[in-house]
């Protein structure tokens, strides 16, 4: 995926105004993902669940984790919010959600210790001050609470990159390499993820789970990258106009599907799991507090 050079509210705003482009990659994930897994129930293993939990889904998009959680919470309360209002009428909708608010993760409206698990999957790079919403985050969650945030490698589809140079040379233009990396701003990668967390956390831990889109024929590659336009059409080098970047890409998909079968891009995404004294931290914080007794 292509990178912002900085966070873009609007561009943000506008590519999740509506569900049709994170639908769309979550299918396309869903189908042309090897080894097949889901993702969702992966992240949510990360960590044990009673099933009276209090969870807040923060940046719930459309509700994917809304079935799995319910799953896991018989007993429980399940609160989703999206700074989307787009988004959180789609989750809103969602035959499982609970609650569902319009909210901002760097003001939530929840008081001290309120929930027990806190979701924040695929969001916090988004986030314009991310200190101040993990600091929110760590504000809202009970003591023993714990954080789920997924999020993607830096060497996340490196092989995407390298196409989107291709073709800005073919078009004639020398595209920024700031502007080509994975995710809006070099923030909350995996590889920096845990040090962010631990400013505000105990106990941080991450979990990598490497993968690869296998596609057979164009087309989805194509809608993969089409479903970004709204992120991604901001960072064209002057002069590039979103139809030929598509055009032309889709051409070199499709020559290297000829010439190879299968076009094979690498994935690398993880979770990170953070804790004050609850969850994978439970057992070393107890041993700590005997010690000190």
């Amino acid at each position: 995926m292509i990178q912002l050079s900085r966070t873009d509210r609007n561009a943000v705003q506008l590519a999740y105004a509506s569900e049709d482009g994170l639908v769309t990659r979550q299918r396309i994930h869903d189908q042309y993902s090897f080894p097949p897994i889901n993702f969702i129930e992966w992240v949510l293993s990360r960590t044990a669940w009673r099933g009276d939990e209090q969870v807040l889904d923060l940046g719930a998009g459309q509700g994917a984790y809304f079935e799995q959680v319910r799953m896991r919470i018989p007993n429980g309360e399940l609160i989703a919010g999206d700074l989307s209002m787009g988004m959180a009428r789609s989750a809103a909708a969602h035959p499982a959600s609970g609650y569902v608010l319009n909210m901002d993760a760097e003001r939530l409206p929840f008081p001290k210790h309120t929930f027990d698990v806190v979701l924040a999957n695929h969001m916090l790079f988004h986030v314009p001050n991310l200190d101040r919403a993990l600091s929110e985050i760590h504000r809202v969650l009970k003591p023993s609470g714990v954080l789920l945030a997924s999020t993607n490698s830096l060497i996340n589809m490196p092989e995407l990159e390298n196409l989107y140079k291709r073709v800005f040379g073919l078009l004639g233009v020398r595209a920024r390499t700031d502007t080509l990396t994975a995710e809006p701003e070099a923030r909350f990668y995996l590889e920096d993820a845990p040090r962010l967390a631990a400013r505000h956390f105990f106990a941080v831990a991450r979990h990598d789970l490497p993968s690869a889109f296998i596609f057979p024929s164009a087309q989805p590659l194509v809608d993969y990258v089409n479903s970004t336009r709204a992120l991604r059409e901001p960072t064209l080098p002057r002069g590039v106009i979103w139809e030929d970047f598509i055009n032309v890409l889709a051409d070199q998909v499709r020559r290297a599907i000829n010439h190879y079968g299968e076009v094979v891009i690498t994935k690398l995404s993880g979770v990170i799991v953070a804790s004050d004294m609850g969850g994978f931290s439970q057992s070393y914080v107890q041993s700590l507090m005997r010690a000190k007794h």
